[in-house]
Protein backbone atom coordinates (compact mmCIF):
# COMPACT_ATOMS: atom_id res chain seq x y z
CA UNK A 1 0.00 0.00 0.00
CA UNK A 2 1.48 3.67 -0.89
CA UNK A 3 0.70 6.19 1.89
CA UNK A 4 0.66 9.71 1.72
CA UNK A 5 2.81 11.68 2.76
CA UNK A 6 2.14 13.99 5.42
CA UNK A 7 4.33 16.93 7.51
CA UNK A 8 3.88 17.35 11.37
CA UNK A 9 1.29 19.53 11.19
CA UNK A 10 -1.67 17.72 8.94
CA UNK A 11 -0.53 15.09 11.32
CA UNK A 12 -0.98 17.00 14.43
CA UNK A 13 -4.33 18.74 12.72
CA UNK A 14 -5.84 15.05 12.36
CA UNK A 15 -5.09 14.27 15.87
CA UNK A 16 -6.54 17.15 17.19
CA UNK A 17 -9.58 16.24 14.99
CA UNK A 18 -9.39 12.62 15.82
CA UNK A 19 -10.35 13.81 19.65
CA UNK A 20 -12.27 17.07 19.48
CA UNK A 21 -14.68 16.07 16.28
CA UNK A 22 -16.39 17.81 14.73
CA UNK A 23 -14.60 20.85 15.18
CA UNK A 24 -14.33 24.24 13.31
CA UNK A 25 -10.97 25.26 11.56
CA UNK A 26 -10.72 28.49 14.00
CA UNK A 27 -10.96 25.68 17.21
CA UNK A 28 -8.27 23.81 15.34
CA UNK A 29 -6.28 27.46 14.48
CA UNK A 30 -6.18 28.38 18.50
CA UNK A 31 -4.75 24.88 19.53
CA UNK A 32 -1.54 24.98 16.88
CA UNK A 33 -1.37 28.47 17.86
CA UNK A 34 -1.72 29.72 14.07
CA UNK A 35 -3.86 31.59 11.83
CA UNK A 36 -7.20 30.23 10.09
CA UNK A 37 -5.37 31.55 6.72
CA UNK A 38 -2.02 29.42 7.51
CA UNK A 39 -3.99 26.08 8.21
CA UNK A 40 -6.16 26.89 4.99
CA UNK A 41 -4.01 24.54 2.58
CA UNK A 42 -3.23 21.98 5.07
CA UNK A 43 -7.25 21.74 5.72
CA UNK A 44 -7.59 21.30 1.57
CA UNK A 45 -5.36 18.98 1.10
CA UNK A 46 -6.57 16.83 4.04
CA UNK A 47 -10.44 17.36 2.80
CA UNK A 48 -9.19 16.23 -0.61
CA UNK A 49 -7.76 13.28 -0.25
CA UNK A 50 -10.47 12.23 2.27
CA UNK A 51 -8.92 12.06 5.35
CA UNK A 52 -10.73 14.57 6.96
CA UNK A 53 -14.41 15.18 6.19
CA UNK A 54 -16.22 18.86 6.27
CA UNK A 55 -19.25 19.85 7.10
CA UNK A 56 -20.83 23.43 6.80
CA UNK A 57 -21.47 25.41 10.14
CA UNK A 58 -20.94 21.54 11.82
CA UNK A 59 -16.69 21.12 11.50
CA UNK A 60 -14.42 19.05 10.76
CA UNK A 61 -14.77 14.72 11.30
CA UNK A 62 -11.86 12.10 11.12
CA UNK A 63 -12.64 10.03 7.96
CA UNK A 64 -10.08 7.53 8.44
CA UNK A 65 -6.32 7.31 6.36
CA UNK A 66 -7.39 4.70 4.67
CA UNK A 67 -9.97 6.10 2.12
CA UNK A 68 -7.60 7.85 -0.61
CA UNK A 69 -4.37 6.04 0.13
CA UNK A 70 -3.42 4.24 -2.93
CA UNK A 71 -3.97 8.09 -4.93
CA UNK A 72 -1.38 9.80 -2.38
CA UNK A 73 1.69 9.36 -4.44
CA UNK A 74 -0.42 9.01 -8.36
CA UNK A 75 -1.28 13.29 -7.12
CA UNK A 76 2.18 13.84 -5.22
CA UNK A 77 3.83 13.32 -8.24
CA UNK A 78 1.85 14.67 -11.27
CA UNK A 79 3.47 17.70 -12.82
CA UNK A 80 2.10 21.03 -14.06
CA UNK A 81 2.78 20.65 -17.79
CA UNK A 82 0.34 16.91 -17.05
CA UNK A 83 -2.63 18.50 -17.09
CA UNK A 84 -2.13 22.17 -17.58
CA UNK A 85 -4.64 23.64 -20.72
CA UNK A 86 -4.12 26.53 -23.23
CA UNK A 87 -4.15 30.16 -21.97
CA UNK A 88 -6.73 32.45 -22.81
CA UNK A 89 -4.38 35.72 -23.52
CA UNK A 90 -5.34 39.38 -24.41
CA UNK A 91 -3.25 42.16 -25.38
CA UNK A 92 -2.19 45.29 -22.91
CA UNK A 93 -3.73 47.71 -25.64
CA UNK A 94 -7.31 45.39 -25.98
CA UNK A 95 -10.31 47.53 -24.97
CA UNK A 96 -12.09 46.59 -22.33
CA UNK A 97 -14.79 45.69 -24.30
CA UNK A 98 -12.83 43.54 -26.65
CA UNK A 99 -11.72 41.39 -23.42
CA UNK A 100 -15.07 40.89 -21.75
CA UNK A 101 -16.95 39.56 -25.24
CA UNK A 102 -13.26 37.17 -24.94
CA UNK A 103 -13.89 35.79 -21.84
CA UNK A 104 -17.55 35.61 -22.79
CA UNK A 105 -16.80 33.22 -25.88
CA UNK A 106 -13.90 31.61 -23.98
CA UNK A 107 -15.78 30.89 -20.63
CA UNK A 108 -13.32 31.40 -18.40
CA UNK A 109 -12.39 33.44 -15.34
CA UNK A 110 -9.74 34.78 -15.84
CA UNK A 111 -7.55 36.61 -18.70
CA UNK A 112 -3.71 36.87 -18.66
CA UNK A 113 -2.01 39.98 -20.59
CA UNK A 114 0.67 40.06 -22.32
CA UNK A 115 2.77 42.87 -23.84
CA UNK A 116 5.14 42.01 -26.69
CA UNK A 117 4.67 38.37 -25.68
CA UNK A 118 5.94 39.08 -22.26
CA UNK A 119 3.24 38.57 -19.55
CA UNK A 120 2.53 42.00 -17.70
CA UNK A 121 -1.18 41.35 -16.00
CA UNK A 122 -4.06 39.45 -15.17
CA UNK A 123 -7.88 40.13 -15.51
CA UNK A 124 -10.77 38.24 -13.60
CA UNK A 125 -14.42 38.41 -13.91
CA UNK A 126 -14.60 40.61 -10.81
CA UNK A 127 -12.36 42.94 -12.39
CA UNK A 128 -14.06 43.72 -15.59
CA UNK A 129 -17.68 44.08 -13.38
CA UNK A 130 -15.99 46.63 -11.44
CA UNK A 131 -15.19 48.72 -14.40
CA UNK A 132 -18.44 48.17 -16.27
CA UNK A 133 -20.54 49.42 -12.80
CA UNK A 134 -17.63 52.40 -12.41
CA UNK A 135 -18.95 53.57 -15.63
CA UNK A 136 -15.81 53.28 -17.63
CA UNK A 137 -16.21 53.50 -21.74
CA UNK A 138 -15.38 50.02 -22.54
CA UNK A 139 -14.46 50.59 -26.12
CA UNK A 140 -12.07 53.49 -25.17
CA UNK A 141 -10.26 51.92 -21.88
CA UNK A 142 -7.58 49.69 -22.51
CA UNK A 143 -7.52 46.84 -20.67
CA UNK A 144 -3.91 47.42 -19.21
CA UNK A 145 -5.34 50.19 -16.86
CA UNK A 146 -7.39 47.88 -14.83
CA UNK A 147 -4.97 44.94 -14.74
CA UNK A 148 -3.28 43.28 -12.11
CA UNK A 149 0.37 44.05 -13.25
CA UNK A 150 3.12 42.34 -12.67
CA UNK A 151 5.10 41.45 -9.72
CA UNK A 152 1.82 41.18 -8.17
CA UNK A 153 0.65 37.85 -10.40
CA UNK A 154 1.57 34.05 -9.31
CA UNK A 155 2.67 32.03 -11.46
CA UNK A 156 3.33 28.38 -11.72
CA UNK A 157 6.22 26.50 -14.05
CA UNK A 158 6.16 23.45 -15.81
CA UNK A 159 8.00 21.21 -13.42
CA UNK A 160 6.75 22.10 -10.53
CA UNK A 161 3.65 19.76 -8.83
CA UNK A 162 0.14 19.87 -8.90
CA UNK A 163 0.35 19.88 -5.08
CA UNK A 164 2.49 22.97 -4.58
CA UNK A 165 0.42 24.76 -6.88
CA UNK A 166 -3.40 23.60 -5.88
CA UNK A 167 -1.80 25.30 -1.92
CA UNK A 168 -1.06 28.58 -4.23
CA UNK A 169 -4.47 28.49 -5.51
CA UNK A 170 -5.73 27.97 -1.94
CA UNK A 171 -3.46 30.23 -0.37
CA UNK A 172 -4.21 33.27 -2.45
CA UNK A 173 -7.87 32.44 -3.26
CA UNK A 174 -7.60 32.68 -7.33
CA UNK A 175 -9.09 30.28 -9.97
CA UNK A 176 -6.08 29.75 -11.85
CA UNK A 177 -2.37 30.50 -12.52
CA UNK A 178 -0.40 31.38 -15.71
CA UNK A 179 2.30 28.43 -16.60
CA UNK A 180 5.29 30.88 -17.66
CA UNK A 181 8.84 29.91 -18.68
CA UNK A 182 11.72 32.51 -19.09
CA UNK A 183 12.30 33.15 -22.99
CA UNK A 184 15.37 35.69 -24.26
CA UNK A 185 14.23 37.76 -21.00
CA UNK A 186 11.10 37.27 -21.67
CA UNK A 187 8.05 35.50 -19.41
CA UNK A 188 5.93 33.51 -21.78
CA UNK A 189 2.94 32.31 -20.48
CA UNK A 190 2.73 28.78 -21.90
CA UNK A 191 -0.53 27.22 -20.27
CA UNK A 192 -2.56 27.63 -17.15
CA UNK A 193 -3.72 25.73 -14.21
CA UNK A 194 -6.95 25.87 -12.45
CA UNK A 195 -8.98 24.83 -9.68
CA UNK A 196 -10.79 23.12 -12.50
CA UNK A 197 -7.46 20.96 -13.91
CA UNK A 198 -7.24 19.91 -10.45
CA UNK A 199 -10.65 18.54 -9.89
CA UNK A 200 -10.44 16.79 -13.26
CA UNK A 201 -7.05 15.18 -12.31
CA UNK A 202 -8.78 13.75 -8.79
CA UNK A 203 -11.39 12.02 -10.53
CA UNK A 204 -9.21 10.79 -13.60
CA UNK A 205 -7.03 9.22 -10.57
CA UNK A 206 -10.42 8.18 -8.52
CA UNK A 207 -11.78 6.69 -11.31
CA UNK A 208 -8.63 4.67 -12.91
Amino acid sequence: MIVIQLNQRQQKIIEIVKENEPITSEQIAFMLSVTRATLRSDLAILTMTGILDARPKVGYFYSGVNKLNLIGNDIKNKKVEDIMSIPVIAKKDDSLYEVIVNMFLSDVGSIFIIDDENLCGVVSRKDLLKATIGGADMNKMPIGMIMTRTPNIITAEKDESVVEVAKKIIEHEIDSIPVVENVDDKTKIVGKISKTNITKLFLEIVDD
